[in-house]
């Protein structure tokens, strides 16, 4: 079905009351204002701890700050399973009917996979007029109104102390097994049914079917939306890919539409479409034959980097679809994000299928204003200077595992063309540290060997891709989730990047950042062919030292610092920022 831009109104009913959206992971968007008519609270169920500003929002963290926080202490093996080491949903399900089952006041497009299911949601949320993310007030994880603003704090409080009681007994009913995210997630359904919302844009916490957001049921659920199948958090989703798919598939209800991102490995696709199957529900692929998808190119509009795209989706299996959309401009740069904006382009058209008035208009607008910190993201001018890194260019993104690790490198080499740069990286306790390593390098390895004289063993600094130099990788540590018991050690991540520098026959010289004495030895780090790898606790004191070897080694070049490895990495450098 192609939609029509006539229709002239980009969202689902003829008075649209209220839109909201959730999402798991911390991250601040700022989106553009499409329609003044529409209140659009959004919650974002975050995992970075927050910075409050009223003494009601202390209360709520402080209340929530009592339970027991997997972000902190970290996910039991197979608790996302539908074994009896899974979470117990029926813990869920009392929960929400001591609060009088809010969610099924409201349909709920739910999206889980292992990445990606954040931007898309995201952008999803955006073409539906939603309102974005959180970094420094839990109030930002939920937005009422049109200007992306937190919810008021006494909006939240109030509904807190409405709910309190409830949440007491519930909480003491289950002798306090119930977790942070699960009390969360009860406060946001509670929200949007007190507001009267009319859809949800919902991302699952750990998988899926035992996730405490797997509480919709199909009669509440508009579609369900996977978008990739990978091996982060394996231990608690079973052990293998094929019982993430298992896990993830959880969220398919009967008769509803499912949407794959993709691309998949084909058993692993077949495993979600059998269950889709089992389900009698329809599939629709983003990667479908049909659908044609590029990147035209790169460029600055209004002083913000953005990659052209032409999307071209032509959908005749189970579900008709067809929308053409060319020289779509998108903040979020990268192959892994246009295919996140195709995949919310496919929910939105089913959306469409099933009445929904979403406009092509609304589409366009909706992923051309989607903006999302640390994904990709340049600072602005005032933002470097503010870090106190002027002269160099900052680039924040959240990979995390070997997959986004790819993704990263991938976008550096086509974005950052002629650029020296340094990596800054942080990470948890209970991710793939030689992976994320590896695939970083290996990646830039992969690109070199095409190159006329390229030898097995070599300096980092003379890694070429399009034009790319690495100077140096600083290891270091932040807080995850407000606690230190989950951050990985600079000095363990220093064993592992040196252990796989030395697989890849990879040249480098390993010195304590207070050992480089970079003001009194420009000289030395200006004129060494070899990247510098140094470990320090400090992330100031890293950003600090990558800048001054980035004005040692290029001169009047622009060097480009990319902060990665954790979205709490990204988030510890924009607090920084704004205080």
């Amino acid at each position: 079905m192609q939609l029509k831009s006539v229709f002239g109104f980009p969202l689902c009913v003829s008075r649209m009351k209220v839109f909201t959206s959730i999402y798991r992971c911390a991250k601040l968007s700022k989106h553009t204002n499409l329609d003044s008519s529409s209140m659009i609270p959004s919650v974002k169920l975050g995992c970075i701890r927050t910075l409050s500003t009223s003494s009601e929002t202390r209360e709520v963290e402080e209340y929530l700050d009592r339970l027991k926080n997997f972000e902190k202490v970290g996910v039991p093996d197979n608790a996302g399973t539908e074994t009896d080491d899974g979470f117990d949903m029926g813990r869920m399900k009392r929960l929400m009917d001591c609060l009088g089952n809010p969610q099924s006041k409201f349909k709920t497009v739910h999206v889980a996979g292992t990445k990606g299911k954040g931007s898309t949601a995201a952008f999803l949320s955006n073409i539906l007029r939603a309102e974005g993310p959180h970094i420094r007030t839990i109030r930002e994880r939920i937005s009422v109104g049109t200007q992306n603003e937190p919810v008021a704090a006494d909006l939240l409080y109030s509904l807190f102390l409405r709910i309190r009681k409830s949440l007491d007994q519930a909480v003491a009913h289950e002798s306090g097994c119930l977790s942070h995210f699960e009390v969360l997630t009860a406060i946001a359904f509670a929200l949007f049914a007190d507001q009267n919302v009319d859809i949800a844009v919902v991302e699952a916490g750990l998988g899926g079917a035992r996730d405490a957001t797997n509480i919709i049921t199909s009669s509440e659920l508009a579609a369900a939306v996977i978008t990739t199948i990978g091996k982060e958090h394996l231990a608690a989703l079973g052990g293998s890919l094929e019982s993430i798919a298992l896990a993830k598939s959880g969220i398919i209800k009967q008769g509803r539409p499912v949407i794959l991102g993709g691309p998949f490995l084909p058993h692993i696709e077949q495993i979600i479409r059998d269950k889709a199957l089992s389900m009698f529900s329809p599939v629709v692929s983003a990667c479908d034959s049909g659908n044609r998808s590029v990147i035209n190119g790169f460029g600055i509009i209004n002083g913000e980097q953005r990659q052209s795209c032409d999307l071209l989706l032509h959908i005749q299996k189970d579900i008709p679809l067809c929308i053409e959309l060319c020289d779509v401009n998108l903040s979020l740069l990268g192959q892994h994000q246009l295919q996140n904006a195709v995949t919310a382009t496919c929910a939105a058209l089913c959306l469409h299928d099933q009445g929904w008035r979403i406009s092509e208009r609304s589409i366009r607008s909706g992923l051309e204003s989607m903006q999302m910190l640390g994904r990709s993201q340049f600072l602005k001018k005032e933002e470097i200077d503010a870090l106190g890194l002027s002269g160099s260019m900052a680039l924040l993104d959240g990979a995390h595992t070997q997959e986004s690790a790819k993704a990263l490198a991938n976008t550096i080499s086509t974005v950052c063309q002629n650029s020296r740069l340094v990596l800054v990286v942080a990470m948890a306790s209970d991710k793939d540290h030689s992976g994320f390593a590896k695939e970083l390098l290996m990646a830039i390895n992969s690109l070199l060997k095409g190159h006329t004289g390229f030898k097995e063993s070599y300096s980092l600094t003379v890694f070429l891709i399009a034009g790319l130099h690495f100077e140096a990788v600083f290891l270091t540590e932040v807080d995850i989730a407000g606690d230190k018991s989950r951050s990985t050690s600079a000095s363990f991540l220093k064993d592992i990047w040196i252990k796989t520098c030395r697989e890849l026959g990879i040249e480098f010289i390993f010195e304590d950042l207070k050992n480089l004495k970079l003001d009194a030895s420009v000289h030395y780090v200006g004129n060494s062919n070899k990247m510098i790898l140094a470990a320090e606790c400090s992330l100031p004191n890293c950003l600090k030292a990558s800048n001054k070897i980035l004005k040692a080694r290029t001169g009047d070049q622009s060097g480009v610092i990319v902060v990665t490895g954790s979205l709490h990495i990204v988030s510890s450098v924009l607090a920084s920022i704004h205080g």
